[in-house]
């Protein structure tokens, strides 16, 4: 079964067990790095914003041996828990006073998003853009957003200077930062307990651990982390989501680290979650994160 064959199937078994009064289309959007993306729109009848649950990740589950009712019945599983049950008011998207205080910020790869920052307010960062949301929520499956766009600024009459800086106090506010040793965020993930080895790469996030790595950006943080290493070190992109700190004395050299994060963009990460294409050296004495 084709992918395409694969999310016309999901779509149908999904609308036969929806009531009455609930649609099921597939929508296509761009979404980071220019990356297209299929998805499965659940919109209940008069409730204004609805889930969009994206198939990619389903059909390599099919592609791994899961049946299609099984993937299916996933979905609707997911979607009873983050369908929205009320309107959103978009009065209140219309007030800045309403909405200033929600604006946060995400970093994304400037030239993979040429045609995006075309139509949004942007500051660059090195080779990245630092680019603005209106965060909705965050749960355990996501952050629900909006991204501010030129006419946003238009509607609100305010300046990308002003939502820069309300972003700079709002992000760090309502997304603390995560700083961890590799070994503990592995033990987490697959409930392992850690061979005891020296740590020697850390891993930097949001608590919500989306679009971490925009906590580089935290004022003081990289400082912080210096301090702590006693010593300059590498900022790995290891994707949007999150940042893999390395003590220079732990790493191979310049050449090394970018060939390392070349390699795991190629083998490990979604072309929509890939952040850069080399690493990052910051410089204590400097006080200053360079390409």
């Amino acid at each position: 079964m084709t992918y395409y064959q694969f999310i016309h199937e999901v779509e149908v078994r999904v609308k036969e067990e929806m009531k009455d009064g609930v649609m099921v289309y597939i929508r296509s959007a761009v979404k980071n790095n220019g990356t297209k993306r299929h998805g499965l729109t659940i919109a209940k009848k008069g409730i204004n914003i609805y889930p969009t649950i994206y198939l990619e990740e389903y059909y390599q589950q099919f592609q791994r041996g899961s049946s299609v009712e099984s993937i299916a019945g996933e979905i609707l599983r997911l979607y009873k828990e983050i369908r929205f049950q009320r309107s959103f008011e978009w009065e209140f998207f219309k007030d800045y006073r309403e909405v200033r205080r929600r604006i946060v910020y995400r970093l994304v790869n400037r030239e993979a998003n040429k045609e995006l920052l075309e139509e949004v307010p942007y500051e660059e960062y090195l080779d990245l853009a630092v680019v603005f949301y209106v965060m909705f929520e965050v749960n355990s499956h996501g952050m629900a957003s909006m991204m501010v766009r030129d006419e946003h600024l238009k509607m609100w009459g305010v300046s990308k200077k002003e939502i820069l800086s309300e972003a700079r106090e709002n992000t760090e506010r309502l997304l603390p930062y995560e700083f961890r040793t590799m070994f503990a965020l592995l033990e987490e993930l697959t409930g392992e307990v850690g061979s005891g080895c020296e740590d020697i790469m850390y891993v930097m996030s949001n608590r919500a651990r989306s679009y971490g790595a925009a906590t580089i950006l935290y004022e003081e943080r990289l400082d912080g982390i210096g301090d702590y290493l006693k010593e300059n070190y590498y900022v790995l992109p290891s994707s949007v989501h999150e940042v893999i700190i390395v003590p220079e004395s732990a790493a191979s050299g310049h050449e090394a680290m970018n060939a390392l994060v070349a390699e795991v963009n190629e083998t490990q990460i979604e072309a929509e979650e890939i952040l850069s294409d080399h690493a990052y050296y910051y410089d204590r004495r400097k006080r200053e994160l360079y390409l």
